[in-house]
């Protein structure tokens, strides 16, 4: 085959190839059209949502936010909780009205502290739980608040779960020493002593620089004595 026959051949084929494409394009336009407008449409309604809906919800809760975090930090968590009845609807309102931005994340985490503060266990545990982070501050800090639910419920196991949890998220000297402790005293209030001596002894070698190892050596003297 020479070359000139072979150059005519696959711009045969091109050509044959792009009469394919454009017949398809003819006889599928309406669809192929329908597809491009919905694509537009969505990306339009996505950046709709987000700079007319998302952005303006989030600013409302940040203001609402203020006055209860006024109120969390005088102990009023009443008044934090469910509003004032003129100004302020209260936490729990702004955690369900405005579950999709962070302040109303953030109103979760306030919402189940002051339950917390005013005995209503379960209900901290609610929203503690819907509470929504990945750092190692705050979510291991959260975490622990649902252990000190448990334990006040009389339900130490479970409370001992979440101790162990928050100190493994955490996974620092600030933190972890905190509810690696709070886990041995229940430990102890179970009689599991050597679980207790474990948790201790964590905090003595791992954690040596904490505030809480300063006087760990009685914790595990007094929890050795009882195994």
């Amino acid at each position: 085959m020479s070359k000139e026959t072979k150059s005519h051949d696959e711009l045969d084929s091109v050509n044959e190839a792009l009469t394919r494409s454009e017949q398809f394009i003819e006889q599928n336009q309406k669809t192929i059209i329908t597809v491009v407008v919905a694509i537009i449409l969505v990306v339009s309604a996505i950046l709709s949502i987000r700079y007319f809906y998302i952005l303006p919800k989030q600013e409302r809760a940040q203001s609402e936010m203020f006055k209860g975090v006024f109120y969390f930090e005088k102990d009023s968590f009443q008044l934090a909780l469910n509003g004032n009845g003129i100004d302020y609807a209260g936490f729990e309102a702004i955690a369900d009205e405005h579950s999709s931005t962070p302040a109303g994340n953030l109103a979760q985490a306030y919402a189940g502290i002051s339950h917390m503060r005013l005995g209503n266990y379960e209900q901290a545990i609610k929203y503690l739980e819907e509470f929504d982070a990945d750092d190692d501050m705050v979510a291991p800090t959260l975490i622990g608040a649902i252990g000190d639910c448990y334990v006040n419920m009389d339900k130490v196991k479970e409370g001992i779960s979440y101790f162990e949890k928050a100190a493994k998220k955490a996974d620092n000297e600030l933190i972890s020493p905190i509810y690696l402790k709070k886990a041995g005293i229940a430990y102890e209030s179970l009689k599991e002593f050597d679980k207790a001596v474990n948790a201790y002894k964590t905090i003595k070698d791992k954690y040596p620089s904490s505030m809480e190892a300063s006087d760990i050596e009685k914790y595990i003297e007094r929890a050795s004595i009882q195994k």
